[in-house]
């Protein structure tokens, strides 16, 4: 799976999370986009304006601390093999 494969299914699973909760406004939707951000040694997935993943080099999900720091705690699969957790969105 790549950096974008892996933003697009959060971003389904986040918008389809709001529909479910009812919650599924313009705002709302536009801020459960998620997006790529290349980075020297990480690469970072926003959801809407904050970050909510770290990926290394060797591909290791991982949640965030604080924006550009790893919460190592918090691992959610690697990019070949990634939880089921990343995809069940923020209203269960």
């Amino acid at each position: 799976m790549t950096f974008q494969e892996l933003a697009d299914r959060i971003t389904e699973s986040e918008q389809a999370s709001l529909r479910r909760a009812d919650l599924a406004c313009e705002a709302n939707m536009n801020n459960a986009i998620a997006r790529v951000k290349p980075g020297r040694k990480w690469t970072k997935i926003d959801v809407g304006y904050s970050g909510r993943y770290m990926v290394d080099a060797e591909g290791n999900i991982y949640g965030i601390k604080a924006y550009g720091v790893p919460h190592y705690g918090h691992q959610y699969g690697t990019l070949a093999n990634p939880s089921a957790e990343l995809f069940q969105g923020r209203y269960r």
